[in-house]
């Protein structure tokens, strides 16, 4: 019987402007006889515009698929396969239209439709396939699950159920389907923990391995080999085995405790103001032993609640600002200003130095050379990046050649006359503004008029340090994060002498570094430390003033960070943190706490106690008695409003004074830099949702405000 799709034009419509990926058939001729119908989902563009799923483009295959089950009935067909264009099945639903849904309901019948259509794989009257030629993700993945079998290109880049990672969870049935796939544990990685490490995806043959792909081929032949293959399963020829498929065992005993243990896992790591991948954990709880109908049903709940919620909208939001505008950076400079980075200097050799140096070394591959007071901290930091160049060899990320090369790129010195022919050089140098200055000083003794010189200060003013150079037009800010190779965040700090050809050549070369820049005004703390100063210094008076550790650390929780302030301050050092609330307070004292108790912590050397493998057991007696004293604790309520507006109006004053020029470009810098979750959207969205901006300023920081829809 075919299942009627009229219920759903209204979603059609809601999406006028869709790019539709269309379903094309053709009819081909099986070698053992009889006709396979292959379905091929285009979208008519070229290989930079994958094909997704809007409304309209399910509404087609639908109608398609009911085509072919009925000419199944009729006998004039032994199976259906389903493809996509060159280098793509499908990247999952089309987030711009998914985004736009109005309400609850349309976005239930967004699942319902999902549903709806790629069921129609699961009960056709012939076997179904999906050979996945090139990247599925999300919804482009769930076609193929919902079909009997899978084969897969070996050369596809990408395959993955990101939707966690998003806000949602996969919910055209891979949350059920998966996992009685795969079995629990396997799908556990794929739908929940994949997706939390920076939205891994698996290879070809990861995906063959796990069982989520039946058969392999290689490129060249990939379509007449699946289509062989097919023609195998259907005349029962070739038999399919699943090795990693759930057995009885497994759910009596193992299903559960996996689910368990992986639900103490996401409170320990992400804590529990997330909800998507909570939401999924129950669903794959639930597919254990629920039927088919019923899953799907629950599928659709979860998805309903999930698009219509804040944390979907902040998602996207995060989303677009990772993919559009970390592209676009605001007030860049034409990029044909930039002058070429022929040949690299760095200041210092310490750890942060000789991180860059290997950075630069490995992206741009130019000679890099590094210099320090003495030759031993210069050897050590040659050995040191000499010893992660053998690191990356021994694990596969270069050839042998390369290591060679990068080896013999990089050299280091204590004569600065050295740094000669350098057009890029970075200072890392202790933060204090005098040495920066006198660093500088002395190398502009040696290098042209032309060279970038570029300072990877936290705190100090760019300008300040670039004061007393002849040429201070030729510097800027060039703020990276911890660690260097990992974190994708560059500030890149334009002062008010600062010319065009030098913060070209700034953002250029962050690009070929493979960072986002981000431009920031010369002002203290420039965007990520300013707000994170804010929060710690919050957190520290509220201690100081006798508010319990505890309390404080439950106060901010709805803001949904990947650690608490006290955990943060650890992981940064407690005394570059007192030195960063210092700062801060010299510059904003009627905003910004010092904090004497930091400085206390910080000589005896942590906030934690912690067991022997660095597990925080709870917060240190010692440090306890440390900030005793304080007689005016608040209360967490009383605690999170006044973060709440403190950064309101730290905020509405950073765009106020043209630090950055929109609250996009910070809520970009917390995300990028201080690992500010996707599902929050960065700081502002969270601001206007929870009143503060109102309370503050009067209005918010967007408008509309960022958030669900009833």
């Amino acid at each position: 019987m075919t299942t009627t799709t009229t219920g759903f034009e209204r979603l059609a419509q809601l999406s006028e402007d869709e790019v539709v990926t269309h379903s094309y058939l053709r009819d081909v001729p099986l070698p053992s006889g009889g006709v396979l119908a292959l379905i091929t989902l285009d979208n008519g563009r070229d290989h930079t515009r994958p094909s997704t799923l809007g409304p309209t483009t399910m509404l087609e295959l639908g109608r398609v698929l009911d085509e072919q089950r009925e000419r199944a009935a009729r006998g004039e067909i032994k199976g259906i396969a389903i493809t996509g264009k060159p280098f793509f099945l499908a990247a999952g639903a089309d987030l711009s239209k998914v985004s736009e849904i109005p309400d609850r309901e349309t976005g239930k019948q967004m699942a319902q439709l999902g549903h709806a259509t790629l069921g129609k794989l699961h009960d056709a009257g012939v076997p179904t396939f999906v050979f996945i030629n090139g990247l599925a993700l999300g919804g482009g993945l769930e076609i193929g699950l919902n079909a009997d079998y899978r084969t897969v290109d070996r050369s596809a880049p990408a395959i993955a159920l990101p939707e966690v990672f998003l806000g949602i969870i996969p919910g055209w049935g891979g949350a059920y389907l998966l996992p009685n796939l795969i079995g629990v544990e396997n799908a556990l990685k794929v739908i929940i923990e994949n997706p939390l490490k920076q939205n891994r995806t698996l290879k070809a043959q990861d995906a063959f391995e796990l069982g989520i792909a039946d058969a392999i081929f290689d490129s060249v032949n990939f379509l007449e080999d699946s289509i062989r293959w097919a023609d195998g399963v259907i005349t029962g020829r070739v038999e399919v085995k699943r090795k990693n498929a759930p057995g009885k065992l497994e759910r009596a005993v193992k299903w559960d405790v996996a689910v368990g243990i992986a639900r103490k896992t996401l409170e320990s790591r992400i804590g529990r103001v997330p909800q998507a991948p909570y939401r999924a954990l129950e669903l794959i709880k639930g597919a254990k032993n629920a039927k088919r109908a019923d899953a799907f049903r629950a599928e659709d709940d979860a998805l309903a609640d999930l698009i219509s919620g804040d944390q979907f909208r902040a998602s996207i939001y995060a989303f677009n600002l990772v993919q559009k505008r970390a592209k676009q950076p605001a007030g860049a400079p034409d990029k044909a200003l930039a002058k070429p980075v022929t040949k690299v200097g760095v200041l210092g050799a310490g750890l942060m130095a000789s991180q860059f140096a290997l950075l630069f070394l490995r992206r741009l591959q130019v000679p890099v050379v590094i210099t320090d007071l003495d030759q031993a901290r210069v050897d050590k930091g040659l050995e040191y990046i000499r010893g992660e160049v053998d690191t990356l060899l021994s694990k596969g990320r270069i050839s042998s050649d390369e290591a060679n090369k990068l080896k013999h790129l990089v050299s280091g010195t204590t004569d600065k006359r050295d740094f000669a022919d350098c057009d890029w050089v970075i200072e890392a140098v202790f933060e204090e503004l005098g040495v920066k200055q006198q660093v500088f000083a002395e190398v502009e003794q040696y290098v042209s008029e032309t060279a970038v010189l570029a300072t990877n200060t936290s705190s100090l003013s760019v300008e300040a340090i670039g004061s007393k150079l002849a040429h201070p037009e030729r510097v800027v800010g060039f703020h990276f994060f911890n660690p260097v190779a990992v974190m994708p965040l560059i500030e890149v700090v334009k002062t008010e002498l600062t010319d065009d050809a030098t913060l070209s050549t700034a953002m250029v070369t962050a690009g070929k570094l493979k960072k986002n820049a981000v431009i920031t005004a010369d002002a203290p703390g420039f965007v990520v430390n300013r707000i994170l100063a804010k929060l710690l210094g919050e957190a520290m008076h509220a201690v100081d003033t006798g508010t319990p550790f505890e309390v404080v650390e439950r106060s901010v929780q709805p803001f949904g960070l990947p650690m608490t302030p006290f955990e943060l301050l650890e992981l940064v050092g407690l005394k570059v943190g007192a030195h960063v609330l210092d700062t801060h307070h010299a510059a904003f004292p009627e905003r910004f706490f010092e904090s004497e108790n930091l400085h206390r912590l910080a000589e005896f050397g942590r906030i934690f106690e912690r067991d022997a493998k660095g597990k925080i057991k709870g917060i240190d007696p010692q440090a306890r008695k440390i900030v005793a004293g304080g007689t005016t604790p608040m209360t967490e309520e009383q605690l999170l409003r006044r973060v709440q507006d403190g950064l309101a109006d730290e905020v509405h004053r950073m765009l106020e004074d043209g630090v950055v020029s929109e609250p996009e470009d910070i809520d970009l810098c917390l995300i990028l830099g201080a690992g500010w979750p996707f599902h929050m959207g960065g700081v502002t969205p969270y601001l206007d949702r929870v009143g503060a901006s109102e309370r503050v300023f009067g209005s918010t920081f967007h408008t509309p405000p960022i958030r669900g829809v009833a």
